[in-house]
């Protein structure tokens, strides 16, 4: 087996990943306890601690959607059907077999057919699904909605709760796969390594 490395992950890259890692994992743990999960934080600290980091991953997806359109890296998220089944079948049983990974990462071809599938689910459902529901709950928190819209069942402010909650799961099911799959490549380190240094290691 050959290790063929590739830098691929530019330093902005690297820091919105970190940055929205971190954020992120704050939003989920806060959001669990503001829904009595587990307890040993005040509820109003949560709360402040869940719009903090609400207000910073909203502010570093401006910065990231600005980069990527400027930088044309959005097309690495361009659906393809480019061996998709071949990298499904690899994920399925191929790589407990030891098979070679059959998708070669470049800078100009970073993502797999799969990983561009579901960071385009992320990016176009999940998070849009968290900032609507998000931004309607945060008006009602601040009164800046009709008192009868938390009333109304089934529907208004209820729904974008639903719809928050929803989301929230969606993205802590995103995070597990991806820690998961972070850990599958030529070392269970090697990706995690990659967004460190920004060179990615594969097999040739």
């Amino acid at each position: 087996m050959t290790i063929e490395r590739a830098y691929l992950f530019k330093r902005f890259e690297r820091f919105w990943h970190w940055s929205q890692a971190a954020l992120v994992f704050i939003l989920l743990a806060s959001g669990l306890r503001l829904h009595g999960v587990y307890g040993g934080l005040h509820f109003l600290t949560a709360l402040r601690l869940h719009l903090y980091a609400a207000w910073g991953v909203s502010l570093l997806w401006v910065f990231a959607i600005f980069w990527h359109f400027t930088t044309g890296e959005w097309k690495q998220y361009v659906p393809t059907r480019n061996k998709i089944g071949a990298v499904a079948r690899h994920y399925a049983w191929g790589m407990f077999l030891g098979e070679h990974h059959p998708h070669h990462p470049t800078p100009q071809h970073k993502q797999n057919a799969l990983q561009r599938l579901a960071y385009l689910w992320l990016k176009l459902m999940i998070n849009p699904l968290l900032w609507i529901s998000g931004i309607l709950l945060l008006l009602a928190t601040y009164n800046w909605l009709p008192a009868a819209a938390w009333a109304a069942p089934g529907r208004g402010i209820a729904l974008a709760a639903w719809a928050h909650t929803a989301g929230a799961y969606l993205m802590m099911v995103f995070v597990i796969v991806h820690i998961y799959l972070a850990t599958t490549g030529v070392t269970p380190l090697a990706h995690i390594e990659a967004m460190i240094t920004g060179w990615e290691a594969s097999e040739k």
